[in-house]
């Protein structure tokens, strides 16, 4: 078979040893290649629970190998409302009721599946290193008081609680005037821990993850329980693995994790 003077060019011969070793190297690449998980499991939690999902998911994994835990943190309304417009999840872990009632709703949880799962606790705190004396909520009228944290009622459960104790006390639009709105409790926990307000209102389990930042000057009563509710997704395509995720919250493993984090039986 006769040769063409273009196949015997030395740029011919030097794209063919290219491909040659781009081959070999995809190749390499494959087989160095971790293994694919078979399922990523979708979890979205209420801000509140970052630490303790954690340490839930890396156990979970521990059980279930094949199952790879992605977590995602917001205010409960914002996950929600990702959920309603698209957003993958396989479960939905709310920190309070109201947010699950929504999902449940706009008809994207299982309402079959629907549980609770932990309690908490709503507390005032303060910079570890505050001068001031706030001992009781009324102390947040004393106009050294200027700047006062908590997430927003509209979007934010620990914005909701608040708002409810502040209103049983008379002092909800005292304190809502110097209110500085935090998009979920975590970012109240940090403009506390920084002292850029002078005091803050986050769970119990927050003021916890920064006890060397902060410090619990009120603990909170509150008008309704403060409890969470967990569920599977009606979007999901992971529904054993979801059903296996919420089933380890609710066991006696899952159940003693959240504990160790501080938050107590529903």
């Amino acid at each position: 078979m006769l040769t063409s003077r273009s196949d015997r060019s030395p740029g011919t011969a030097f794209r063919r040893r290219a491909v040659h070793f781009a081959s070999a190297a995809l190749a390499a690449l494959a087989l160095a290649a971790p293994p694919a998980f078979g399922a990523d499991l979708v979890v979205s939690a209420a801000a509140s629970l970052t630490n303790a999902f954690k340490t839930l998911a890396a156990s979970f994994e521990k059980v279930h190998p094949d199952t790879k835990v992605v977590l995602n943190f917001g205010a409960s309304d914002v996950l929600m409302q990702q959920i309603v417009k698209g957003a993958p999840a396989d479960v939905f872990a709310s920190a309070d009721q109201e947010a699950m009632n929504k999902a449940e709703a706009e008809k994207v949880v299982a309402a079959a599946t629907r549980r609770d799962f932990a309690a908490n606790q709503v507390v005032l705190i303060v910079p570890s290193d505050s001068k001031l004396n706030i001992s009781a909520l009324q102390d947040l009228t004393k106009p050294e008081v200027k700047r006062i944290a908590f997430g927003n009622p509209a979007s934010v459960p620990v914005g909701r609680y608040t708002k409810g104790a502040l209103e049983a006390a008379g002092l909800w639009d005292a304190v809502s005037a110097k209110g500085v709105l935090a998009q979920n409790v975590r970012q109240s926990l940090d403009y506390v821990a920084r002292g850029e307000v002078e005091a803050g209102f986050v769970f119990a389990t927050d003021a916890a993850v920064m006890p060397d930042k902060v410090k619990v000057a009120v603990r909170v009563p509150s008008r309704t329980p403060v409890t969470y509710p967990i569920a599977v997704t009606s979007v999901t395509r992971q529904n054993a693995q979801a059903t296996a995720f919420v089933s380890y919250v609710l066991s006696a493993e899952g159940q003693a994790i959240l504990a160790r984090y501080g938050f107590q039986k529903p």
